[in-house]
This record gives C-alpha cells, sequence and structure tokens, in this order.
C-alpha cells in the first residue's frame, strides 16, 4: 500500500512539467519568505546558509517530487531539516520555488495566445525578423521554443526595456568598404581576419576580409524594437505573451 506522502509526491511528479497554479504560488511565496529567508534568501535571492533557489543556474533537484521530498525529509548531510508544513503548504511552497525558475510554458500567463498570434503576424510585426515553426524572418533568433527557454519577466523585458543584452549571433556592425560598399547587419561569426555578418537589408550572408574594410562600428543597442509599451495596448502585450510562452520545441503547448 502506498503512503499518503509517497502518493502526494507521484502526484506531484507526474504534474511537474503542467502549468503552476499562480493561487498556490502565492500562497507559497508567503510561506516561503516566512520560513525559508533564514538561510536561502529572500524571493528566492541567495542566502547566508544556503544556495539561491531562483535563477537560470541548473539545479540538483528540480522536479516538483523532487522539491516536495526536500522540503518535507530535508536533505541528509546539509542543514537543510525536514518542514514542520502541512502537506498542503509544502505543495504551496513548490509551486513557488517552481514559479522562480519555470519558463512561461510552465507557468499561467494571463492573455489569449490565439488573438497573440494575430499580433505576432500582424500589429506587432514580429514575424518580419523572428521565426516561429518555419514561418518568418531570420533576422532575429528563432522563437519555436522561446516558451520552454525564458521566464515569462524575460519575455515581458524584451518587449518593453532597453538597455538588453545582445545574444551571440545578433550584435548589430556597419562596415564601409574599401571599394565604397556598404554593409550593414548582425556579426554572426568573426575571427582577427575575417567577418560573417548577415545584411539586414538583403538578408544574405556576407563573408568579408577585414582587410578589405575600411571601417568597421559596432553597436551594443539591439534591433529590437523596445517600445512595445507604446506600440500595443497591454492587453494585446498579454496576448503576445500568451502566444509566446505556448512555443515549446516548435510545437504549440495544449
Amino acid at each position: 500500500m502506498i503512503g499518503p506522502i509517497l502518493w502526494l509526491a507521484l502526484q506531484l511528479g507526474r504534474g511537474a512539467a503542467g502549468p503552476i497554479d499562480p493561487a498556490a504560488a502565492a500562497e507559497g511565496r508567503k510561506l516561503y519568505n516566512r520560513d525559508c529567508t533564514i538561510c536561502h534568501g529572500l524571493e528566492g535571492t541567495v542566502g547566508d546558509r544556503a544556495p539561491a533557489l531562483a535563477g537560470d543556474r541548473r539545479f540538483l533537484r528540480s522536479s516538483a517530487e523532487e522539491l516536495y521530498d526536500a522540503i518535507r525529509n530535508g536533505i541528509r548531510g546539509t542543514g537543510m531539516p525536514p518542514s514542520p508544513l502541512a502537506d498542503a503548504e509544502v505543495q504551496n511552497v513548490v509551486a513557488y520555488i517552481r514559479s522562480l525558475r519555470a519558463p512561461a510554458a510552465e507557468t499561467v500567463v494571463a492573455g489569449d495566445s490565439e488573438r497573440g498570434a494575430a499580433v505576432f503576424w500582424g500589429k506587432g510585426d514580429c514575424g518580419r525578423c523572428h521565426m516561429v515553426r518555419g514561418r518568418g524572418g531570420i533576422l532575429g533568433p528563432d522563437l519555436s521554443n522561446i516558451g520552454g527557454e525564458r521566464r515569462p519577466a524575460a519575455l515581458r523585458d524584451a518587449l518593453t526595456r532597453s538597455g538588453r543584452r545582445l545574444p551571440r549571433g545578433y550584435r548589430p556592425v556597419k562596415i564601409r568598404m574599401r571599394d565604397g560598399r556598404a554593409i550593414e547587419g548582425l556579426v554572426k561569426n568573426e575571427d582577427s581576419f575575417s567577418l560573417q555578418v548577415l545584411g539586414a537589408r538583403d538578408l544574405q550572408l556576407h563573408l568579408l576580409d577585414r582587410s578589405e574594410a575600411a571601417e568597421v562600428i559596432y553597436s551594443d543597442h539591439s534591433l529590437m524594437p523596445s517600445d512595445y509599451a507604446q506600440r500595443l495596448t497591454a492587453a494585446e502585450i498579454d496576448d503576445l505573451l500568451a502566444f509566446l510562452a505556448r512555443q515549446v520545441d516548435g510545437r504549440p503547448q495544449p
């Protein structure tokens, strides 16, 4: 016969990839900040006695089942003690910790994904630069798995904040060649002798010899617009985020 705690852990493990209940995560946040911060730090940041539980690093315990077991039973050989919380409270803390790490596909994102698709391909004009499942442009990163890679806050920041970190292969550059040609685009690869640049206008890959370039000017500003908060309504941004959150491994989430 399976005990109630083991049964619950198995159920949590089966549901580890499903959307996180925002109400459970909100309750778990209260419990976490009350009982866990003395070691782990407020809001999942690094604490004095234990590692941060939020962030992009890899974690030894990542599934709901593993998190439940660590909280309920503690971790032998460490300072992590068993928790006196009730089972339902432990589940809520698990939901909160997962929400700190989870990509958009595993969270509940406000908005309508069908309306978001219309914004992506229409008013937002995202498909001019970005590809989703083989459709769209090639100037920006492929977004076919963006819901499985980015957290909701990161997706929203990409739409509304400037000064974003440029991913490798997407640094803008302007080049003036000695023969008079002007090439503007993205540096896909480079070394001391050559440059490979994807042209922003012709979308062709230019293989250039540095010795033939009169001037090379790099930019740290992304070609991605950061004013969608002005271009789109708040509801349209929510819908667009819902659409992006469903893009996982090239297939929309059900």
